[in-house]
């Protein structure tokens, strides 16, 4: 305790009332110390799965009742961790309004009443999005804390710290949304064939390859974010060739895996463009899937740029991961902290979803839109508030990474130096996996 409530200095953006309101919460540690006591009750895809196949009212309520218990367990944990950090990290903007979320969200969860009708948990997932929609900028938050904080940590304990919050926080996303998909099934009385909550029993990969494809294919082909000027405006992005086990399908959340998709797929196009701008054609990208009994594999390989050209990767594929400036110095570019400043205070925050993006890259259309184009503009309120489009802001590889390894997955980048990089997801099949949470 005397680590925690040593003097620390005054940091930018965080205000007197805040380090006080922050300060006082190390002293209302009883009901924290109850819940932070207790063990989380992970679940596996396949548990996820038989629960909800077979809805009925009793159990949507039992569902709801897991969800409203287990929550508080795993937000105080990662209270706890907070707590645990030296107080210079722990009053920085960004971890300072992620702590208080956080003790907002436990106070709520620990008073909400036992769910006993269907009327009670209508009422539950509602209380349930509304977290999620203030929890939107916990993110970029954490990511902008963590950067500032970067001189006051070992590299191994920031990391292990973000990949701690960042899996719980996805568990909890996965919990408090499985169930609101599960009650809204129940409430039609119907379900997309092959959907038991947010899980996609069927998940054909290839289709969700193609998908990704068609949306990154279908943007203006534009490296301005890379100081590149494109005189050539009918330039096209590079083909994606989807070969091997086209037919594989399994048992997945298919946010999950088209977001891993998704961000490799981009940061492959945007290697590639960047390293034949004399070409008129880009040489293609290779998304190879590979399914065994027990496992689904996907490689992405381009022909980009690779670790050692200085230009686009400019720490090791590994180091891309980390949070540390001194792994990856892009953490601390003063570009990245504006831009992760933008977003965490912005209305949409991060939730890390393909859908997320295409909005932002719609919102960015609108924006260049000509003013006198009503119909381009008017519906977008915060495009004419004047809220920029999401920047480049380095999170979603780490996120990929979080994502692939939830599940007892992985995520590998090798850069072959000269061609490009070759991207391993690997993914267990058989649903057999806890839950990656880690006290």
């Amino acid at each position: 305790m005397k680590r925690l409530l040593r003097r620390a200095p005054v940091t930018h953006g965080v205000n007197t009332e805040r380090r006080q309101s922050t300060a006082l919460h190390f002293y209302q540690n009883r009901q924290l110390e109850l819940y932070a006591s207790k063990q989380t009750k992970r679940l596996t895809l396949r548990q996820l799965v038989f629960f909800g196949r077979s809805m009925n009212e009793e159990r949507l309520i039992q569902s709801g009742n897991y969800v409203r218990t287990e929550l508080p367990v795993r937000i105080a944990h990662r209270i706890r961790d907070l707590q645990a950090l030296p107080y210079v990290v722990v009053t920085q903007e960004g971890v300072a309004r992620v702590y208080e979320l956080y003790w907002s969200a436990f106070e709520k969860f620990r008073r909400y009443p036992e769910i006993k009708t269907l009327s009670d948990n209508e009422a539950f997932c509602a209380f349930l999005r509304d977290i999620l929609e203030e929890h939107a900028a916990v993110i970029p938050s954490l990511s902008l804390g963590l950067s500032l904080s970067s001189p006051y940590l070992p590299p191994d304990q920031l990391d292990s710290f973000m990949r701690r919050m960042l899996v719980s926080r996805i568990s909890r996303r996965v919990l408090a949304e499985h169930h609101i998909a599960l009650s809204e099934h129940f409430a039609r009385r119907d379900s997309r064939s092959g959907d038991v909550g947010i899980i996609d029993t069927g998940l054909n990969i290839s289709e969700s390859v193609n998908k990704c494809v068609k949306f990154l294919r279908d943007r203006r082909f534009d490296l301005e974010e890379d100081g590149v000027d494109m005189p050539d405006q009918d330039k096209e992005w590079p083909e994606v060739v989807v070969e091997g086990h086209l037919n594989a399908k399994f048992s997945y959340i298919r946010e999950h895996l088209e977001y891993i998709v998704f961000e490799l797929l981009k940061n492959s196009m945007r290697a590639t463009g960047l390293k034949h701008l004399d070409k008129s054609t880009l040489p293609p990208i290779h998304a190879t899937i590979a399914a065994s009994t027990d496992e689904i594999g996907i490689r992405i390989s381009d022909q980009g740029m690779s670790s050692t050209s200085g230009r686009v990767i400019k720490a090791s594929p590994q180091d891309l991961f980390s949070f540390s400036h001194t792994r990856n110095a892009a953490r601390l570019e003063t570009s990245r902290i504006g831009a992760l400043r933008t977003v965490s205070s912005s209305k949409q925050g991060m939730k890390a979803t393909v859908d997320e993006q295409l909005q932002w890259w719609k919102r960015r259309r609108r924006d260049s839109a000509p003013s006198f184009d009503v119909d381009a503009r008017s519906d977008d309120i915060e495009t004419e508030a004047g809220v920029a489009p999401h920047p480049r802001i380095g999170i979603g590889l780490p996120m990929s990474n979080i994502f692939a390894r939830y599940f007892g997955g992985s995520l590998e980048l090798i850069s072959l130096d000269g061609w490009g990089t070759d991207a391993y997801i690997r993914l267990p099949k058989l649903g057999t996996n806890l839950e990656g949470i880690e006290l």
